[in-house]
């Protein structure tokens, strides 16, 4: 009898270990943004093409931004993130913003730079053509947390400004938009891959101006950050905004934080580039994918990225 239970337990181990999968060997949560922006649609491209190729299995979930990524990381709740690379460059170094300062975060690193995400002013009053214009007025500057409240600020810094000049609003991309339709607030600032749905969306229903830049507050963004790149919106990436918008882009780029293996951050990055035209056909920010442009986010990189990077002819540098 004991005999027959042996060799039955053995056989019932057996049978459910060709029932499990072998691929799935790792589950990693991945923070994105808010369901209306690009973080969230291209994020979850990413996310199911490669546990669809790979033995990596990624989630990706809706997040409130940057900064709130970040927090997600280091408290282990999340284990992969797409965040501003400045926001994270402030965070890591402990730098620029009294919640960072002395209190680097410094439990991620990066995988990989994606794509330019571009400061967008959005606005359905004509005569709001200057950040200065904003004075007095109701102004969304997103979510709690989020990498566009810093980039806000550094808008209003340029332009001699703080939050005291306006009413400011916390609100993520698609309660902006909504807010702007409904005439309850003047602008608001989304930073975001363009088209960003949410603006989409609304330059089609209500109709919208992009506020540009002059190459003079280009430059004062950038001496207050590096990470600031001037950035042009093409004329007709919205419906009824026939110009080219100057504005200043960061890098979004993903992180991950210390529970990611060297083996997974690997198979992340290397199934990502090496099938970018595949994820192109299901996302169009994948046609920005470039790994030259990927192995500079101004982070110390994960140590299966820079595996990956080093067989590509890129040299990363790497966390200490």
């Amino acid at each position: 009898m004991k005999k027959r239970f042996v060799t039955t337990l053995l056989s019932l181990v057996l049978a459910l270990s060709l029932v499990i999968p072998a691929t799935a060997l790792a589950e990693l949560t991945f923070t994105t943004g808010g369901t209306s922006g690009t973080y969230y649609a291209f994020g979850n491209v990413l996310a199911q093409y490669v546990t669809n190729n790979s033995d990596v299995a990624v989630t990706a979930v809706a997040g409130n931004g940057s900064a709130a990524n970040i927090d997600l990381l280091d408290i282990g709740d999340a284990q992969l993130a797409l965040v501003q690379n400045d926001v994270a460059s402030y965070a890591y170094n402990g730098t620029r913003f009294e919640q960072y300062e002395g209190n680097p975060i410094t439990s991620f690193t990066a995988l990989a730079a994606l794509y330019t995400e571009t400061v967008q002013l959005i606005t359905c009053n004509p005569e709001i053509k200057s950040v200065a214009d904003l004075k007095g007025k109701n102004v969304s500057i997103g979510s709690a947390g989020s990498g566009v409240y810093f980039n806000a600020l550094d808008f209003f810094a340029a332009y001699d400004m703080t939050l005291d000049d306006i009413n400011p609003q916390y609100l993520s991309f698609g309660d902006s938009a909504e807010s702007l339709k409904d005439g309850k607030i003047d602008a608001a600032f989304v930073v975001a891959g363009a088209p960003t749905p949410a603006v989409t969306d609304l330059c089609t229903t209500k109709g919208a101006y992009l506020v540009a830049l002059d190459d003079e507050h280009v430059a004062k963004l950038q001496e207050i950050s590096g990470a600031y790149a001037k950035s042009i919106i093409p004329a007709g990436t919205y419906e009824g905004v026939d110009e080219d918008t100057v504005t200043v882009g960061i890098k979004a780029t993903i992180i991950a934080n210390e529970d990611v293996t060297e083996d997974e951050a690997y198979t992340i990055v290397s199934t990502i580039f090496e099938n970018a035209p595949a994820i192109t056909e299901a996302h169009a920010k994948g046609a920005e994918l470039d790994l030259e442009y990927a192995a500079t986010c101004g982070l110390p990189y994960h140590a299966g990225a820079a595996k990956y990077f080093a067989e590509k002819g890129f040299t990363v540098e790497t966390a200490e």
